[in-house]
């Protein structure tokens, strides 16, 4: 038994060391986007004081060049966040090679890439959760769904262009010719199409209900802190 946990403890130190360098990248790139979305769809209390990107408030934001370059970024970062539920690939290997030893797997590898992937697509269902509050600011909330909807689609060609074409984020700016013809040569063949409808389905299968557990908790603890305001008011 002890030999077995030696066991299990070193090949999880292994399996660390080996998955840290592309997690931690993947997973960097899944929160751009969701830090775009607090500095440019929220008001962002840094301390005593407030961060707002532009300097403007909701309502005047889109007015900025500034806000609007944001804005692109983060819908040019944006598949990188459900992009990482394509790294089940990895776990799919890796539960190959230590197909072996039950406890590696259930112990190292699925509370590992379970984190992973859980932490990225949560990433996203927050940024899309914040430009849903801005448009709402504006008076905007009818055109929620359909802009979720979008984000969507593009996200799942974004993905389809990552995962299966090598494109980057930044390719849209140092390699826009040949993102545009790939595009249209490759893209619009009927096999990606099918691929892309795919993982559309599931981008939005899984965000319905991540989506709503994320809007439940914020209501909680929005009630739980105004009957708490409530209560030491009247104490005092």
């Amino acid at each position: 038994m002890e030999y077995s946990i030696q066991y299990v403890l070193l090949n999880a130190v292994v399996i660390l060391y080996d998955n840290a360098r592309w997690m931690s990248w993947n997973l960097f790139l899944a929160i751009v986007p969701l830090i775009l979305s607090v500095l440019l769809f929220r008001r962002t209390q840094l301390g005593t004081s407030t961060l707002i990107v532009p300097p403007l408030p909701l309502h005047l934001r889109h007015r900025s060049w500034l806000w609007w370059v944001g804005v692109l970024t983060f819908i040019a970062f944006l598949p990188n966040a459900p992009y990482i539920l394509t790294d089940v690939i990895h776990f799919i290997d890796e539960v190959r090679q230590y197909a072996h030893s039950v406890w590696i797997v259930t112990l190292v590898l699925i509370p590992l890439y379970v984190f992973f992937i859980f932490a990225g697509f949560e990433a996203y269902v927050v940024s899309l959760i914040n430009l849903g509050y801005y448009l709402k600011q504006r008076g905007l909330g009818r055109y929620i769904l359909k802009a979720e909807l979008a984000i969507h689609a593009m996200s799942a060609v974004g993905v389809y262009l990552g995962r299966f074409l090598r494109f980057n984020s930044w390719d849209i700016v140092t390699h826009l010719d040949a993102l545009a013809m790939t595009i249209l040569e490759d893209v619009l063949a009927k096999r990606p199409l099918l691929t892309i409808g795919v993982t559309f389905l599931l981008i939005s299968a899984l965000y319905v209900p991540l989506k709503q557990v994320n809007l439940a908790i914020a209501a909680y603890q929005k009630t739980s802190s105004k009957r708490l305001r409530s209560a030491n008011s009247l104490r005092f």
